[in-house]
């Protein structure tokens, strides 16, 4: 497997890429739900962008070290909402598809949970890998090769608060934290 390195410059791009590809599509969605964690920034994003509610469903299926070990997919019991009621064509967010399994799951919670109210949900992430047994509708990066991809924010899986405190505190010209 090889490593694909993404900086915050190309993951604020690659968000942008997908809300111009959606827009062209001319899909009109009112209702974003993100998948947390990896969709959380993405989510928030297009629902900046598009003016469209956000709401957050957590879901996991990595741990480990590193966040590198897929297990499980577990699904949170209630999705985050500051309406009322669901929209009913939803913009379902995250990362990437590795497996395709969470997204897949995702979409049989959405509908166990607020199927009546959904005719449609189409899926959007900056990465679609080859490996996954799901297509989302838009992506920006189909990945033939299945790269390991280190997002920018992946710095803080490795350091604990007093590591972040003495780093930031060595800063030269930064006032002391403490």
């Amino acid at each position: 497997m090889t490593d694909l390195y993404v900086s915050w410059s190309e993951y604020h791009q690659k968000i942008e890429q997908l809300a111009a590809q959606i827009y062209i599509d001319n899909w009109q969605f009112n209702q974003i739900v993100c998948l947390a964690r990896g969709g959380l920034r993405i989510g928030d994003l297009l629902s900046r962008i598009y003016r469209q509610p956000l709401a957050i469903l957590a879901v996991s299926s990595y741990g480990g070290v590193m966040g590198q070990d897929r297990g499980k997919v577990a699904i949170a019991s209630h999705l985050t909402m500051t309406s009322e009621f669901l929209g009913n064509r939803v913009l379902l967010v995250d990362d990437l598809v590795d497996s395709g399994e969470s997204i897949q799951e995702a979409i049989a919670w959405l509908n166990r949970h607020y199927g009546q109210e959904i005719p449609e949900i189409r899926t959007a992430v900056l990465w679609y890998k080859a490996a996954s047994g799901f297509q989302p509708d838009y992506f920006v990066d189909y990945l033939p090769d299945n790269p390991w991809i280190h997002q920018p924010f992946e710095r803080y899986e490795a350091i604990d608060p007093a590591e972040l405190v003495a780093m930031v505190n060595n800063k030269v010209n930064h006032p002391k934290i403490l």
